[in-house]
């Protein structure tokens, strides 16, 4: 199968970009041809915003190359993941007018949401959900706290709603887990285009046994990812036990100042990924405090591979990947005391733990190896082509 996979990377790199990565290396080890499409955003430097608008709506110089790359290449499918601001929703005309199937990934919220996240003022917000021009969004400068900026995005989001290339330009469309899928089928995507696709891990590490007795938190430092609440309930619970934070961010200076006064928190800073294994391995629990609605949690995997159970916010991806009491527990979203409440159950009685760290481990070989993504990912495509055929 040849697929021509599209990505625009961002600055700092983060999750789509590794899924983007993984998956074209994980066909590509079965023996498929895989064409990279991408563009990254360090190329904005010196672009002004008036003609970074106009081409976030439709790039016509990528419209061109892409059918170029299309003609010569002959891909049976085009799988695309990113596409703003370089790329731009145009990638979608340039296969469908070639009559090349198109499946594209739903990474985040942007099609409902121009900030993204459905996020807004550290709430979870839905005021854009469902509207064929996100206005809330630009009002409240949900993106990059400007209105220009936010303009920008929703005259994206509006444009495309009203010619159709999210409609009638895509066969498939991928989202990471169910929860994500009913977001999308609220904000309007149509319910049996989307299939639900977990992202994997490769599992590069050995299950640990949880020896550290400690917690670790690993992720960006800042305010959706719930560390202010994370840090607030280290506080109030008493044990001595140490809580390893792994990432950098905005809010480093917050963590680097927990640090500084609470001998049981250690900033660890960024780490590679072997690293973040062996920690992880090593954990008594992994902490994934978010306050919003993550498509996926894929650190939450990263640590079943290794075993180890996942204290987790009932929000979003977390409520549906931890399996509350056998794979690890659930917390009230953004309440420090409930959170500290469940430390506490962690810390204080390690035997009704171990067997969470088996559940976590058989929970990953279950459904988020790389085989069983393979399986999944091929099937969606070779339906999607037999469709595109009828």
């Amino acid at each position: 199968m040849r697929v021509l996979s599209i990505h625009n990377h961002y600055r700092q790199s983060g999750g789509e970009d590794a899924v983007f990565d993984d998956e074209a290396r994980l066909l590509e080890d079965h023996g498929h041809r895989v064409i990279r499409f991408t563009a990254h955003n360090d190329d904005l430097d010196g672009v002004g915003p008036v003609t970074l608008a106009r081409r976030s709506v439709w790039n016509g110089r990528t419209h061109q190359l892409l059918r170029d790359v299309i003609i010569r290449e002959q891909p049976d499918i085009v799988h695309v993941h990113n596409t703003l601001p370089i790329i731009s929703p145009s990638c979608f005309s340039a296969a469908h007018d070639l009559g090349v199937p198109v499946v594209h990934t739903l990474h985040n919220y942007r099609l409902l949401c121009p900030g993204v996240l459905l996020l807004r003022n550290g709430r979870v917000c839905n005021d854009c959900l469902g509207r064929r021009v996100p206005w809330p969004s630009i009002r409240h400068r949900c993106y990059r706290h400007s209105r220009a900026a936010s303009a920008t995005v929703a005259s994206v989001v509006s444009v495309h709603r009203a010619v159709g290339p999210w409609t009638d330009r895509i066969d498939r469309y991928i989202a990471p887990t169910s929860f994500a899928r009913r977001k999308f089928v609220e904000g309007g995507l149509p319910e049996g285009l989307i299939s639900v696709k977990p992202h994997f891990v490769r599992g590069e590490c050995s299950p640990g046994r949880g020896e550290a007795g400690a917690a670790v938190f690993v992720g960006r430092l800042s305010e959706e990812k719930g560390i202010r609440t994370l840090l607030s309930a280290w506080e109030q619970q008493p044990h001595q036990a140490e809580l390893r934070i792994v990432g950098d961010g905005p809010l480093a200076p917050l963590v680097r100042s927990a640090a500084g006064r609470h001998p049981g928190v250690r900033w660890l800073g960024a780490r590679s990924r072997t690293d973040i294994g062996r920690l992880v391995g090593s954990a008594s629990f992994l902490v994934f405090p978010s306050e919003s609605y993550e498509t996926f949690g894929r650190v939450i995997v990263e640590a079943f591979s290794v075993g180890t159970p996942v204290l987790s916010s009932d929000l979003g991806a977390g409520r549906e990947l931890v399996d509350d009491g056998r794979t690890g527990r659930l917390f009230r979203a953004g309440d420090p005391v409930d959170l500290a409440r469940l430390i506490s159950w962690f810390l204080e009685c390690p035997e009704r733990v171990r067997p969470m760290r088996d559940s976590a481990r058989a929970e990953f070989d279950a459904k988020y190896t790389a085989e069983r993504n393979y399986e999944l990912l091929t099937s969606i495509y070779r339906a999607t082509i037999e469709q595109a055929r009828v």
